[in-house]
């Protein structure tokens, strides 16, 4: 059940649609920072999804988890009034439409199918499920009910990415010959120094593991910016054995803390990604991509993006024995900032928002999120195999 409210502003009929939205999970990092304090609660602070001069979106969420001491807080930080640990009172209120997940991914899969038998409208973190095989089943489940539903696939709105399409639409690349990628930083271990990430990352047992973390990124940004993955050749490696938890106690490492991968698209295009919680940054971004094509490249990190063209291109050769004399940072120009870029995720939540009220398109559902969930089983696949391992179609 929706709300539409009018109300009379200066002469001037303003429709309000009220959508109640369940947030399960919003406890954690990601879940706090990202979908409620800096999505859900900054569009309620802007006055809703505009539609039009006349017309609003507006989110009425309910924080849902299992910590009802960590929620009182999260719901005195956020402004938001209510919350509860009781999933099945609101899942059985008409009031709220959307059920959304930021639950560790182990649990998701229940959730989902909660939603969809309570006919909410479904969005998600990723990775949906832990098995390609549920991922679709939980879309196939959304669609048999005619109930809408999304993934997060929040690195698409990042502006040093959305840069980079730039500048594919506009062909500046000519022929993109190949896509390097890097990413990550050093999550300190515990042992003196407090660890950045939650200790459920580095237990395979508890789905954790930068192989299903991130390949599930990596293949909607090659998908959506690049081409269509068609072959995957990872090495994963557990390079930290032991780390401390949250408690104070030691643990054992059973998940990769790095992931070493290779994609082969359907284009033509090679793209390498290092995917990493233990190396230490030297670069500019924790997330940086190299775009090379035959007119120029391009190097973006979160929020930036450096280009060179063919004719600014410099002519080093090989010779150790003197310094190097050219000052390859010279030659790059930094795309200057010719739009607003509001954050990624409140981006897609407002698309997302959109596409339930107003039913605008929106392709990031849960089937594009089964598809991250294949890329990771088959880059796990590839790494126990050791070797390349090709993507079928869902």
């Amino acid at each position: 059940m929706r709300i539409s409210i009018v109300h009379n502003v200066k002469n001037m009929t303003a429709t309000i649609h009220k959508i109640g939205i369940i947030m399960n999970g919003v406890t954690g990092r990601m879940g706090t920072n990202q979908h409620l304090l800096r999505s859900i609660a900054a569009i309620i602070k802007q006055g809703g999804v505009m539609i039009s001069a006349s017309e609003f979106i507006m989110p009425d969420p309910v924080l849902v988890g299992r910590d009802a001491v960590k929620l009182e807080k999260l719901a005195h930080l956020s402004g938001v009034s209510r919350y509860t640990t009781d999933l099945d009172s609101v899942m059985n209120d008409p009031y709220f439409q959307i059920y959304f997940d930021s639950q560790t991914t182990g649990r998701r899969a229940d959730g989902v199918r909660q939603a969809v038998k309570a006919g909410k409208h479904v969005y998600c973190e990723k990775p949906v499920a832990v098995t390609t095989k549920v991922a679709l089943e939980l879309y196939k489940l959304c669609k048999n009910a005619g109930v809408k539903n999304g993934v997060v696939q929040d690195k698409l709105w990042l502006p040093g990415l959305l840069k980079l399409q730039r500048l594919i639409q506009q062909d500046f690349f000519g022929d993109i010959l190949s896509v390097r990628g890097e990413f990550g930083y050093w999550v300190f271990e515990g042992h003196t120094i407090a660890a950045q990430r939650p200790s459920w990352n580095y237990r395979k047992e508890d789905d954790g593991g930068i192989i299903v973390d991130m390949l599930c990124h990596w293949r909607y940004v090659l998908d959506h910016i690049f081409g269509k993955v068609k072959a995957v050749s990872c090495l994963g490696k557990t390079h930290i054995p032991e780390r401390v938890d949250e408690q104070g106690k030691r643990y054992k490492c059973t998940a990769d803390d790095a992931a070493y991968a290779t994609f082969e698209l359907e284009n033509g295009i090679i793209a390498q990604f290092n995917s990493s919680w233990t190396v230490r940054v030297r670069r500019d971004d924790l997330l940086t991509l190299q775009v090379d094509g035959t007119k120029g490249s391009a190097v973006a990190g979160l929020r930036e993006c450096y280009t060179q063209q063919y004719g600014n291109t410099p002519k080093p050769t090989w010779n150790p024995d003197i310094a190097q004399p050219i000052d390859f940072f010279a030659g790059w120009s930094k795309v200057p900032e010719q739009e607003f870029f509001d954050n990624a995720f409140k981006v897609q939540w407002e698309l997302f928002l959109k596409h339930v009220v107003k039913d605008t398109p929106f392709p990031w559902d849960l089937r594009e999120g089964a598809k991250g969930v294949q890329l990771a089983e088959k880059g796990l696949e590839s790494w126990e195999k050791r070797c390349w391992v090709p993507i079928p179609e869902l």
